[in-house]
């Protein structure tokens, strides 16, 4: 780690917004969550340069993403949606043009899987969250497990990655539902966060193999 301080300082920022969010300090997740996907952007780009374009995008957006989500209001949760909604688009991108379709054509039964769950999840949380919010939450979703289907082929770090940031989502839609529970923010931060870090590091040489079609 002492040759990756930006880790370092990721890892410490999301150990602090995750005290904060537990101990209600609104201020203090101010300071800490807009850093997060800036931090890890600085960190792909001084590792890899501009090579993974669309990354650094994604991370940009989730910035916006999380700060409007620091706001009140079914409004800024919206803004949240689109940005993170782009967000996944990006990162999407990056996975394809790794050969993710290449991955993903001998490998039916995942992708089948992946949409069992997404009409799961639509089923279960779009009638709590009304007609616009729902169809909305519904689309994001669909872009969400494309994202963590297609990571698939940048290693087994990236695959986790795109699993736990279907489960930080899905802890999100369930507090936008009215479906809360204790300990579910602490929980959407912790995943949140590991997923970011499992993603950026997945190009940055610190995954394991890019998975090629035939490979496990």
């Amino acid at each position: 780690m002492r040759r990756r301080p930006l880790l370092v300082a990721f890892v410490l920022l999301a150990v602090i917004d995750v005290v904060a969010v537990t101990a209600g300090w609104p201020a203090l997740e101010w300071l800490t969550k807009p850093l997060l996907a800036p931090v890890l952007a600085v960190h792909l780009w001084r590792r890899t340069g501009t090579r993974h374009r669309p990354v650094l995008a994604g991370l940009a957006l989730a910035t916006a993403g999380d700060v409007a989500l620091l706001l009140p209001g079914d409004a800024a949760f919206a803004c949240g949606l689109a940005f993170f909604l782009g967000a996944q688009l990006c990162w999407t991108a990056a996975f394809l043009a790794a050969g993710a379709l290449r991955y993903l054509r001998t490998r039916r039964l995942l992708c089948a899987v992946h949409l069992v769950v997404w009409a799961a999840a639509v089923a279960a949380l779009v009638p709590a969250l009304g007609p616009a919010l729902g169809v909305a939450a519904a689309v994001y979703a669909l872009a969400l497990l494309t994202m963590a289907l297609t990571a698939r082929v940048r290693g087994s770090g990236a695959a986790w990655g795109g699993v736990v940031f279907v489960a930080s989502d899905l802890l999100v839609g369930l507090g936008a539902a009215d479906h809360d529970f204790p300990g579910r923010g602490a929980l959407v931060m912790v995943t949140y966060t590991a997923a970011l870090a499992l993603l950026v590091t997945a190009f940055t040489g610190g995954a394991t193999r890019v998975l090629r079609p035939g490979s496990a």
